[in-house]
């Protein structure tokens, strides 16, 4: 009989030793599953961060390169205002030359540009502003150029190329100037661009930017410029060279060794590097984000390495793994530490079954109590969270408001300043002329003109510090001084586009900072004058009445007015009726805002018999007070 024990035996434990065999091979797939699922949970997660962290980027570096191409626009165009080009290009003398040549080498040190020459209808250079330079564009023949051939037909010439003289890369601006109603030259501006990638390279950022051929025309990166991003044909290739427009450049293509869509401009790209021996290394990844510039064919791209991205997921897949493994481990120690005590559980279920009773009949009868006072309790934390939740709701809107005012004049502070800047400009050309020829009393009164302005500028950007510094910024201001400060800030803009003007109201000390008080009539009187630009007859009235405890000041002009569309939206903020790019469309924001610190307001007014009025009410300054 003793003979078939072991056989029992051995088909009790057969089954557990399979069981304890088999058991870690799906618990390894199991923690390889994990594993991957944390790597490519993790991957996704960091490159939806790296992405937003990308359109920041992007936008902000974007904006920057349309910034600086943007800053010379306006420069081809002035030409027309000096007498002596029209005069050159009409009957070229070599003393008009000599004259036109120094007043294109001094504008051009003031702007900061390259060069900036002028051309005649043929396409040879009469004037340059490089004319004394060794490498001097005076006398070539630039017909050939995209960018003469597009303005000499009326168009804005915008093109990017090596120049054919110096072999010297820029952005040339250029623009046809008008005598008589028809083209009688052609004004040009080359821009230096290295400011852009000299940033980039301190910033340690990787992007580059790519022309309407897609040649990389500025990169971070030295090796990648003048490659192509895209593969090009024969053809373009023999027409890229006929225009010279990257001179003798043999405009290698770069091209990704993989490439990946991710989304809409998004993708993930990458890159095998070779050493000096040509030997492949590892691919590199990058996420790769464009954006085209407004106002040019150019497109903006910036790359992203995914290195970090990659290695940190591949860790959160190896904590994800090991993770696994040590809960798994721990629920197979549970499971027999379970088994132990069940046989124990089992001794003392009778105790426990009394025990079991006995709480029952205590809880019966303190329950009533404790549900009282879980409530009482739910209700204590509940009003705790929710007084928590309000104050920092509360805290949140205060930081919020102040932050949004600041926003709001830091944008505008271009706006405010542009005026002065434009006086400056013009009264320090003139005392270079008076110094010139002598004349050292007008000199010095245009000296003291700039220092006055110079002044007002560092009053200007005080007094917006103080606005982002407190809450209260209550003074008092002198009627007649604000004015006149106004029109002198505006007397550039006055003199290329007369008025006259109608002073009916008397001096009075009114309750705003001085300064902000003629920021608010710099923007209406220099709105007026935009609104009668296009008409001959110009009339500005400035008509005050005391109402009250309040002084009521109207500007008001006989322009054509302001669409009855257009009037409920007149104080939103980046809203304006003037054409193109010539207002921003914050100063009647700024100025409403500014009155209404101050206690007062601005309305807009629509007299039947045409125009515009704005009517500007503030509070006024007793004597007393003035005198303190």
């Amino acid at each position: 009989m003793p003979a078939p024990l072991p056989a029992v035996s051995l088909q009790i434990v057969k089954p557990s030793l399979i069981r304890n065999l088999l058991l870690p091979i799906p618990l390894l797939l199991l923690m390889l599953g994990f594993g991957y699922g944390g790597y490519l949970v993790s991957s996704g997660a960091g490159t939806r961060a790296l992405i937003d962290s990308g359109e920041r980027q992007l936008e902000l570096h974007a904006s920057g390169v349309e910034r600086e191409i943007s800053r010379y626009t306006y420069l081809p165009s002035l030409l027309e205002l000096e007498g002596n080009v029209s005069r050159l290009l009409l009957e070229p003398t070599p003393y008009r030359r000599d004259l036109v040549n120094a007043y294109l080498e001094g504008l051009n040190r003031r702007a900061g540009s390259r060069a900036i020459y002028l051309l005649d209808t043929s396409g040879r250079v009469l004037a340059t502003s490089n004319w004394q330079d060794a490498d001097s564009y005076l006398g070539e023949d630039l017909s050939f150029r995209a960018y003469f051939q597009q303005a000499v037909t009326g168009q804005p010439g915008r093109f990017y190329g090596i120049g054919s003289t110096t072999g010297e890369p820029g952005y040339y601006l250029a623009h046809g100037l008008v005598h008589g109603g028809r083209i009688i030259g052609v004004a040009v501006v080359k821009v230096k661009m290295e400011a852009l990638e000299e940033r980039w390279e301190k910033a340690q950022l990787q992007a580059f930017v790519s022309d309407e051929n897609g040649i990389i025309i500025l990169s971070s990166n030295p090796q990648l410029r003048l490659k192509a991003v895209r593969p090009l044909s024969a053809d373009d290739k023999e027409r890229l060279a006929r225009s010279l427009q990257y001179y003798w450049w043999a405009l290698n293509e770069w091209q990704p060794s993989s490439r990946k869509a991710l989304g809409d401009g998004v993708e993930e790209i990458g890159f095998r590097d070779k050493d000096a021996k040509g030997v492949e290394h590892a691919e590199r990844l990058y996420l790769a984000q464009s954006r085209r510039l407004g106002d040019t064919p150019w497109h903006f791209t910036l790359l992203s390495p995914l290195r970090d991205v990659r290695r940190e997921a591949m860790i959160h897949g190896v904590l994800a793994a090991v993770g696994f493994a040590l809960l798994a481990f721990l629920l197979i120690a549970w499971n027999e530490r379970r088994k132990v005590l069940a046989t124990r559980l089992a001794a003392r279920e009778a105790l426990q079954q009394a025990n079991d009773e006995l709480e029952r009949r205590i809880a019966e009868r303190t329950g009533d109590l404790r549900a009282s006072n879980q409530h009482l309790r739910e209700q204590i934390r509940e009003r705790r969270q929710a007084e928590e939740t309000l104050r920092k709701a509360q805290d949140r809107l205060v930081q919020a408001g102040k932050l949004a005012v600041i926003g709001q004049m830091s944008t505008s502070i271009a706006h405010e300043l542009n005026q002065p800047l434009a006086a400056l400009r013009t009264l320090s050309g003139n005392t270079v002329r008076f110094l010139q020829r002598g004349a050292l009393d007008t000199a010095s009164s245009n000296l003291e003109a700039i220092n006055e302005m110079v002044d007002r500028m560092g009053r200007i950007t005080g007094s917006l510090r103080a606005f982002a510094r407190r809450a209260d910024d209550h003074g008092q201001a002198r009627l007649d001084k604000a004015v006149d400060a106004a029109l002198l800030v505006l007397q550039v803009r006055l003199k290329a586009c007369p008025l006259t003007l109608h002073r009916e109201f008397e001096d009075a000390c009114l309750g705003i900072d001085q300064t902000r008080l003629e920021q608010i009539l710099v923007n209406l009187i220099a709105n007026a004058v935009d609104a009668m630009s296009a008409q001959d007859d110009r009339q500005l009235w400035l008509v005050g009445r005391i109402e009250g405890t309040f002084y009521q000041l109207s500007v008001r002009d006989n322009g054509p007015g302001i669409p009855p569309h257009a009037r409920q939206h007149l104080f939103e903020p980046f809203f304006t009726t003037k054409p193109g790019e010539h207002g921003l469309g914050l100063g009647l924001t700024l100025s409403a805002s500014l009155a209404t610190a101050a206690g007062g307001s601005l309305v807009a007014a629509h007299p039947e018999g045409g125009g515009t009025a704005f009517e500007l009410s503030l509070p006024m300054v007793r004597p007393e007070e003035s005198s303190a």
